[in-house]
């Protein structure tokens, strides 16, 4: 019966692999986006910003909740 069934899901197979192949880079683009090493040098980059005066406080605030959300989700992901 598997054989069979290999035979009748032939024609189904190159989608069967594109959606293999998405849920693969749907994954790297996840880990990358949620890795703490990352997240911390995006960080230290954002506040290297904020004391060149490159931005003023409200926009470091946001993009700081931003990126400390990122690391907490990606600490209950693991």
């Amino acid at each position: 019966m598997g054989l069979l069934k290999e035979v009748l899901l032939l024609p189904a197979a190159p989608l069967r692999g594109t959606a293999w192949v998405l849920r693969q880079v749907v994954a790297e683009a996840e880990r990358q986006y949620y890795d703490p090493a990352l997240v911390q040098r995006e960080l230290a980059r954002l506040v290297a910003a904020f004391e060149a005066g490159e931005m003023d406080e409200s926009e470091f605030d946001r993009r700081e909740d931003e990126l400390l959300g990122r690391l907490e989700s990606g600490m209950r992901l693991q």
